[in-house]
């Protein structure tokens, strides 16, 4: 039997801390060649193929296999948390037909453009919009979902990888993104790790702000991982080690790690597990999972991800 590595006992203890179940392990380092067994994360659901951040997306991400499944978090101006990758509603849904005279008009890259912010909506206004059409003719009617409804497609098949996006524009308007992103998990029983072993959490947000209140303010004992999509002194060594105070995962875009591709070592070392976006093709799946060796990757194309490297 072979001794175990440091990388392996990292795994291994991470496995724990997830779920006990499909996330981050090492599938028997105890055979020669044997490697980590590698995690896919549908990115907004298997999104190259229905629109994203819908039940119909999130449905065909778990039937490709997806170990986890992504959602964007938004808040309506009624506080109800819904999957939408935007702040506003224009592109992925019919809003500027259903509500043509609701729109913000703001500067953007010194011309005026039109917006309908997701926070200018009750939430029953927008379970009035069509977010397949843009898609496809075949989504068209498809709404867009709140969170409880996802989690309901989602609990018991597939992990949950939420992300909470722009928590400090929600905060000037008054809402506390984290709070609601919490209350919602332990509403459907979901706020610990390992209370629904079928349901794995992990949640995930650009802000460390927004990371360290759900850790260190809010007592959140969930997995959290920090996104990051260009250099920053906190990529250092020594920085590494102050966000694995608050984090478990580091999440660098694939271009980052082209260009510092040392950096999964670094994140290794300093105990974070290293989840990178987004893929979609084979090909670069294989270079980043078994080259440069990352631990998770998100994907528009579940059914692309390679499961297995035979050596």
């Amino acid at each position: 039997m072979d001794v175990p590595t440091s990388s392996s006992l990292r795994l291994l203890a991470l496995f724990s801390l997830v779920a006990c179940s499909i996330v981050f392990v090492l599938a028997a380092q105890s055979e020669p060649g044997k490697r980590a067994r590698k995690v896919l994360i549908a990115h907004r659901g298997a999104s190259a193929y229905a629109p994203e951040n819908t039940l119909p997306a999130y449905r065909l991400a778990m039937k490709q296999g997806a170990d986890f499944v992504e959602q964007d978090l938004q808040i309506t101006r009624d506080g109800v948390l819904v999957c939408l990758h935007d702040l506003t509603l224009e592109r992925t849904t019919n809003v500027e037909e259903v509500f043509p005279d609701r729109f913000r008009e703001v500067e953007r890259d010194g011309r005026k453009v039109r917006e309908w912010p997701v926070s200018d909506f009750t939430v029953e206004e927008i379970s009035r919009l069509d977010a397949g059409s843009w898609f496809a003719p075949q989504f068209k009617g498809t709404q867009v979902p709140t969170w409880d409804q996802a989690i309901a497609e989602i609990k018991g098949k597939a992990g949950l990888f939420p992300e909470t996006k722009a928590p400090e524009v929600y905060g000037s308007r008054g809402f506390e993104m984290e709070h609601l992103v919490l209350a919602t998990l332990r509403r459907n029983g979901l706020d610990k790790p390992g209370a629904d072993l079928a349901t794995p959490v992990m949640i995930q947000s650009f802000s460390p702000a927004s990371l360290r209140k759900l850790r260190q303010e809010l007592g959140c004992l969930l997995p959290l991982v920090l996104l990051v999509d260009k250099p920053d002194e906190m990529l250092s060594q020594a920085g590494l080690k102050q966000v694995a105070g608050f984090a478990r995962g580091l999440g660098p875009s694939k271009r980052l790690l082209a260009q510092d591709p040392g950096l999964v070592k670094r994140a290794h070392e300093a105990g974070l597990t290293v989840t990178s976006w987004t893929f979609r093709t084979a090909a670069e799946m294989q270079e980043y999972l078994f080259n440069y060796g990352v631990d998770a990757l998100f994907t528009d194309n579940p059914d692309l991800f390679p499961r297995v490297k035979e050596d």
